[in-house]
């Protein structure tokens, strides 16, 4: 696997942007690259603040499955900025990790509860912001929206249910000036894939870590995206791995 570098930076001075899942990994780097961008950002992260993110990039426990916990970022938003322009929603899990037969409906709810649910109470939450603003929504996808992959009845599932909630959610705010994407997102080196890894189950597994993509990659395009360029896209549906980022990668 050909391992994908950063597109370049388009500046984003000024705006209000809120990533979850920030605490690590690619939402770590990605609040870190809306911040070079000129973004002021607040992170959300799930337990355990970053020690790796700037002073002046605000920090909240967020998980996204607990409507007070969304309900505070949001009066934190209000109250230190007014305004939100930015949105990634990129808190996401892929456990369970099994096959379908060993899998309680339960478990397969816990990964709706954070991929999709999730995704819908934080927009829904920020909603009133990104109206005023005209702002744009960033979700992480994957592309196990699309390929079946052994294992992965929870993950595939949701992620594709993601992919139709942000076609919607653009069907329904779209002409409001929201933009909303779907970013699919390769294997990329986190701490997620070392679960993979671990489970030995399809091809994705596989991959040795040396092989994977750095976050700073997907986490570039999302910032990207961000920007004013990004507005002269039309698909809502997009991937890292689209000609017109590796384009940019060279």
């Amino acid at each position: 696997m050909t391992q994908l570098r950063t597109v370049p930076t388009e500046p984003i001075d000024g705006k209000i942007a809120l990533v979850t899942g920030a605490g690590q990994g690619i939402g770590l780097a990605t609040a870190l690259s809306l911040h070079a961008a000129g973004a002021k950002v607040v992170a959300g992260y799930y337990r355990w603040p970053s020690a790796s993110l700037p002073a002046e990039i605000d920090q909240i426990n967020m998980d996204v499955t607990q409507q007070n916990a969304v309900d505070d970022a949001a009066k934190l938003i209000g109250a230190k900025y007014g305004a939100l322009d930015i949105l990634v929603n990129n808190a996401g899990v892929v456990a369970p990790i099994g096959h379908f037969d060993d899998l309680s409906s339960e478990d397969i709810a816990t990964a709706f509860d954070v991929n999709v649910i999730g995704v819908h109470r934080v927009v829904k939450a920020m909603l009133p912001f990104l109206k005023r603003s005209r702002g744009v929504v960033v979700n992480a996808g994957s592309g196990a929206a699309f390929t079946p992959l052994e294992g992965w009845a929870a993950y595939c599932a949701s992620k594709a249910a993601l992919a139709m909630l942000s076609r919607v959610i653009d069907l329904e705010i779209g002409a409001l000036g929201v933009k909303t994407f779907f970013l699919g997102i390769p294997p990329t080196d986190t701490a997620m894939q070392a679960k993979i890894r671990s489970s030995g189950l399809n091809r994705i597994s596989e991959i040795p870590q040396s092989s994977l993509n750095p976050v700073e990659a997907p986490a570039s395009v999302i910032a990207w995206l961000c920007s004013a360029k990004a507005r002269a896209i039309e698909a809502i549906l997009v991937d890292v791995r689209d000609e017109i980022f590796v384009e940019m990668m060279k």
